[in-house]
């Protein structure tokens, strides 16, 4: 296979531009969706506001729920480019972009040069992959780390690696841990040792344990872990119990989220995200594991495998679950895959390829006539649209595997993969630009646009039973919750005096406010006003009322 890098690196570079300016095209058109996008934009939005840097706040409400770092990233690229959807969501399409650069280099020096450019090309064009980078959400940074860390992790078991650069990278794999700590919590610590452990067995392999270097690596990620926890907790007392216990074990062991799904949920969102590269993906396992049985010494297709179940077997019993959870499966497939593509027939790789080629054509032509079951308060003109966006995302994505599969019988293999991934790419990037279509009901970016210019900042503004996640970040301040509090609940225990808790005495504050504004759902604004309170509405769509004191 011909070494690409010596060829032509004006033209791999203009296609790396390319790239980079496809990956972060849409990160600012697209409104932020409620709530993940709304809750992790306001969240840095108020660091910035009140300086405070250490409590995080949700809508001015102490939240604790998840750890400062992307608070962190995201208020410093408020402080530095100031508000805007793409600096909101800059972290998550950064890391998911470095991400795909430590698989690269990680490739290369495991399998090989056009085994690294493999791997890159696969990650970079997995749907879910590709799709949760562009959204403003936790689970991206956390994988970044988790890979890192895993990379990291692999790089130092090579056979015959000097002791002193053995330990450099596993130090490194540490100190990568702790900022997927500072991600997310302790579940990236948990995933690790889960898979070291389980590999252990499987593989009767208790030499891993020796090259971990667990003292210097465990004071590294104490070092840069362990200071925000110690000192959050130091001036919210509360902090720990709800952190670690409830947030945590409370979390994996019930419902207490009430993000209750059958154990099967997990599936259809993998075999989804993998494409175009479910398939391969199918196959890539098989032969590591097949061949992984006859190795002496570390395997590192083996770990992945393990890997890639422990992080799916460990979300699918868990009592909460998310489409993101699962997220960091992806770079370890891609490594996977990657190495696979590499010494795989082309006319194999071929009909791996043909559901992609199928799906997305599908999806092209019948998507104008499929009446999509909708939401009541969704209008179907916006799905109509959407369906437009589909359709050409469908278009993009069969061509790219067809074209792919036309190469792949001239066994031109890196040339087919990255006419695979390209089209995929698109696909995902069309598909989720094309989801602005629906920013009239899942976002509150209207709204604000018609609440800002009446609105002074001295003003009470409440939420009456419901809280709009994306209505802050929008209107630039907080909202006073109205016999509401989800999410909030805990940080309300600490500082009741921030909410209502009854409907009747906000009436009382309404009666009593010289001018106010208040958000709420349809039906409560007709309960309120068949009662008689004086407002007038000055905004509204079809999930929300905004009324202002008459």
């Amino acid at each position: 296979m011909p070494d690409i890098y010596s060829r032509r690196p004006v033209v791999l570079a203009f296609l790396l531009l390319v790239f980079v300016a496809i990956w972060f095209g849409n990160i600012e058109f697209r409104k932020l969706v409620k709530p993940d996008e709304g809750r992790y934009a306001e969240i840095p939005r108020e660091m910035v506001a009140s300086g405070d840097w250490l409590t995080p706040r949700l809508n001015g409400i102490k939240y604790f729920e998840k750890p400062p770092l992307q608070y962190w990233a995201t208020a410093t690229a408020y402080s530095a480019f100031g508000l805007h959807h793409w600096t909101a969501r800059l972290w998550s399409a950064l890391t998911g972009l470095l991400g795909i650069f430590v698989i690269w280099f990680t490739g290369r020096r495991l399998f090989g040069e056009p085994a690294g450019i493999l791997c890159a090309m696969v990650v970079a064009s997995s749907v879910f992959y590709v799709a949760v980078a562009h959204i403003n959400t936790l689970d991206m940074g956390l994988t970044f780390f988790l890979a890192t860390s895993l990379c990291a992790f692999l790089l130092a078991q090579q056979q015959g690696l000097p002791a002193r650069e053995c330990k450099r990278w596993m130090i490194f794999s540490w100190g990568a841990t702790a900022a997927a700590i500072l991600s997310k919590g302790l579940v990236a610590l948990v995933l690790p040792g889960l898979a070291i452990v389980v590999y252990s067995l499987v593989q009767r392999d208790w030499r891993v344990w020796l090259r971990l270097h667990p003292l210097p690596g465990a004071m590294l990620m104490a070092a840069i872990a362990a200071p925000w926890f110690v000192w959050v907790s130091a001036l919210n007392p509360e902090f720990p119990g709800f952190f670690f216990i409830h947030e945590h074990f409370a979390r994996f062991l019930t419902h207490a989220h009430r993000r209750v799904a059958p154990w099967w949920f997990f599936i259809p969102i993998l075999l989804a995200g993998l494409l175009p590269w479910t398939v391969t993906a199918a196959a890539a396992v098989h032969q590591s594991w097949r061949t992984g049985a006859r190795a002496i010494n570390f395997d590192t297709g083996r770990f992945l495998v393990i890997w890639i179940a422990t992080v799916f077997v460990f979300f699918s019993v868990s009592g909460s679950k998310l489409p993101s959870y699962i997220l960091p499966m992806f770079p370890a497939a891609a490594l996977l895959i990657g190495r696979y593509l590499a010494q795989a027939s082309p006319r194999a790789v071929a009909w791996q390829l043909a559901p992609m080629a199928v799906i997305g054509l599908v999806l092209a032509v019948i998507t104008p006539f499929v009446h999509v079951v909708r939401k009541s308060e969704v209008p179907q003109e916006l799905y109509d649209h959407y369906a437009l966006w589909l359709q050409v995302a469908g278009a993009a994505g069969g061509a790219g595997a067809i074209a792919a599969i036309l190469l792949l019988l001239r066994k031109r293999l890196i040339a087919a993969v990255a006419a695979a991934a390209a089209g995929a790419l698109l696909c995902t990037q069309l598909a989720d630009t094309g989801h602005d279509s629906l920013n009239f009901v899942t976002s509150a970016y209207h709204l604000a646009q018609k609440i800002k210019p009446i609105l002074r900042p001295d003003v009470p503004f409440y939420s009456v039973r419901t809280y709009e996640q994306t209505l802050p970040f929008y209107i630039g301040r907080t909202l006073t919750l109205v016999e509401f509090a989800d999410e909030l609940e805990f940080g309300l225990k600490q500082e009741p005096r921030l909410w209502v808790p009854a409907l009747a005495e906000f009436e009382q504050r309404w009666a009593s406010d010289g001018d106010a504004f208040a958000v709420m759902g349809p039906d409560t604004y007709r309960e309120l006003s068949g009662r008689g309170l004086p407002m007038e509405v000055v905004a509204s769509d079809p999930r929300r009322v905004v009324v202002r004191k008459k």
